[in-house]
C-alpha cells in the first residue's frame, strides 16, 4: 500500500485503522526473496533470525540441521508448487504456491488503492464487514433518484388602468366620413381633459368653409385604455408532499483488512482479503475491487468491471422568478355629448363610444358646436400572462470514486504443502 492510499484509507475509516503491516516479510532463508517458512513444534520460533509460519502438526519440513523449506514461491522444491500454473492460467488465483491468507489477485496499477472488498446494494440490506476485512471504509452511494421539484404557480395582479377620453374632436364640412378634399375645423377638448363640460374650440353657427357650412358632421377619435405593468405574484398552494428531495438507491460499502495477509507466489499478484465463503454472488455478495478516489477513470484490463460511486450530491434546484407579459384585453366605454350652447344643455349629438372604435355622425349643416362633455361609464383593466415559476437547477453527484472489480472471484490459493521426508 503506498503512502497516498494509506492516508486515504485512514481518513475513510475515521482514523480507526490499527497499525497496518505495510512493510512485507523480511527476507532470507531458502531463497533470496522475503518469504515465510514452515517449521514443526520442536523448531525454535526463528531459524537463522527468519520468521517461521506454523503449518500445523502434519507439516514436517524442518530437518535436524535446522534447514527450512521455503513455502512461498519455492525454487522448484517438491510440494511448493514449483512454478506450476493453478487457477486455470487466467491471471487470478496465482500461478505458484503462496502463503496468502485470503486470495491472490492482480496487483493494482499506480495511482489505484490496493484491492479491497466492495458491496453494492440497498442500504437496508448492507451486511457487516467480514472477519477477513473488518474495517469499514467511507460509505459511498450510487444510482441517484431525484424526486420532482415543485414550484408554486405564478400569477399577475391586474394592471393599473385608466381610460383616455377622446380629445381631438373636429367638425367636417361634408358628410361622414369626409373625402380627401374635406375641410376639418377643430372642436378639440383641452389637454388632460377630465370630461367636464368645456367650451374649448367652440364653432359658431353658420360658420362657412370652402365646401359650405363647416359643421355638417362630427368626427371623434376612439377612447383609449392606458394600462401600466402587471405586478407578478405567487399563488400559494397547499402542501402535498415534501419539496423535491433526492435519495440514493444503492449503497457502496467498502471493507479492508487490518493485517498483512501474506505473500503470493507470483510477483504480479497481491494477497488481499477474500469474501466470506458461501457468500451470495454479487450484487448480494462482496466484490474484489481496486479503487481510485479522484473522479471517474477507465478500468485496467485486470479489473474490467467498473462501478462509479459518489460521496454526496449538490442540490442547486430552485424556481425561476415570476414575470408578467404586456397587458392586454383592457377596454373602456365613454358617453360623449356635443351641445350647441355653452352650458352643455342643448344637445346636438350624444353617443356611447367603446375603446378602439372612433365615431363619425351627421349633424344639421351649420349647427353651432358650443360645448362638449364626456364621462367614463365602464373600465375593464385587462390582464397579463404570467411566466416563470419553473424548476431550474439540478441535483448533481459530487466526489466521484471509481471502483474497478474482478468479473468473478478468484480461486483461493492452496495452503503451503509440507515436504515429504522420503523425497529428501
Amino acid at each position: 500500500m503506498n503512502a497516498r492510499n494509506l492516508r486515504w484509507m485512514m481518513l475513510a475509516v475515521g482514523g480507526v485503522l490499527p497499525a497496518l503491516l505495510v512493510a512485507g516479510i523480511v527476507g532470507g532463508g531458502c531463497t533470496d526473496d522475503a518469504r515465510w517458512y514452515t517449521c514443526d513444534d520442536d523448531s525454535p520460533p526463528r531459524l537463522d533470525n527468519k520468521p517461521c509460519y506454523d503449518a500445523g502438526p502434519d507439516a514436517d519440513v524442518c530437518d535436524e540441521d535446522g534447514g527450512c523449506n521455503d513455502a512461498g514461491t519455492g525454487g522448484g522444491d517438491e510440494g511448493t508448487g514449483g512454478g506450476e500454473e493453478e487457477g486455470g492460467g487466467d491471471g487470478i488465483g496465482g500461478g505458484m504456491s503462496s502463503l496468502c491468507v485470503g486470495q491472490c489477485v492482480p496487483k493494482e496499477p499506480p495511482g489505484w488503492f490496493e484491492p479491497l472488498l466492495l458491496w453494492l446494494g440497498p442500504s437496508d440490506r448492507a451486511p457487516d464487514c467480514p472477519a477477513a476485512a473488518p474495517v469499514p471504509g467511507q460509505e459511498l452511494h450510487a444510482d441517484l433518484v431525484v424526486e420532482p421539484y415543485r414550484c408554486a404557480a405564478c400569477a399577475c395582479d391586474p394592471p393599473e388602468t385608466s381610460c383616455e377620453l377622446p380629445a381631438a374632436w373636429s367638425a367636417v364640412d361634408s358628410p361622414c366620413p369626409g373625402g380627401p378634399g374635406a375641410q376639418r375645423t377643430s372642436f378639440a377638448a383641452p389637454d388632460a381633459w377630465d370630461g367636464a363640460c368645456t367650451t374649448a374650440n367652440a364653432i359658431p353657427a353658420g360658420q362657412a368653409c370652402a365646401g359650405g357650412p363647416c359643421t355638417q358632421s362630427l368626427d371623434l377619435p376612439a377612447p383609449r385604455v392606458l394600462a401600466g405593468a402587471c405586478a407578478p405574484s405567487v399563488v400559494e398552494e397547499p402542501a402535498e408532499e415534501p419539496q423535491g428531495g433526492f435519495r440514493w438507491a444503492t449503497l457502496a460499502k467498502t471493507c479492508a483488512g487490518v493485517t498483512a495477509p501474506g505473500p503470493c507466489g507470483d510477483s504480479g499478484m497481491r494477497c488481499s482479503p477474500a469474501p466470506p465463503e458461501g457468500a451470495a454472488a454479487p450484487p448480494e455478495g462482496f466484490l474484489t475491487c481496486i479503487m481510485h478516489h479522484e473522479g471517474e477513470h477507465e478500468c485496467p484490463p485486470t479489473y474490467p468491471s467498473r462501478h462509479i460511486a459518489y460521496d454526496g450530491a449538490e442540490d442547486s434546484r430552485g424556481c425561476s422568478a415570476c414575470t408578467c407579459g404586456e397587458p392586454s384585453g383592457g377596454a373602456c366605454s365613454v358617453w360623449v355629448s356635443a351641445f350647441s350652447d355653452a352650458g352643455c344643455s342643448a344637445g346636438v349629438v350624444s353617443v356611447l363610444m367603446r375603446s378602439e372604435a372612433p365615431f363619425c355622425g351627421a349633424i344639421a349643416p351649420g349647427t353651432a358646436l358650443g360645448s362638449k362633455s364626456a364621462v367614463v361609464v365602464d373600465l375593464e383593466p385587462g390582464s397579463c400572462t404570467a411566466d416563470g415559476g419553473e424548476p431550474i437547477g439540478e441535483v448533481a453527484p459530487r466526489g466521484a470514486v471509481t471502483f474497478c472489480c474482478l468479473n468473478r472471484q478468484p480461486q483461493q490459493p492452496e495452503p503451503p504443502r509440507a515436504r515429504d521426508p522420503e523425497l529428501g
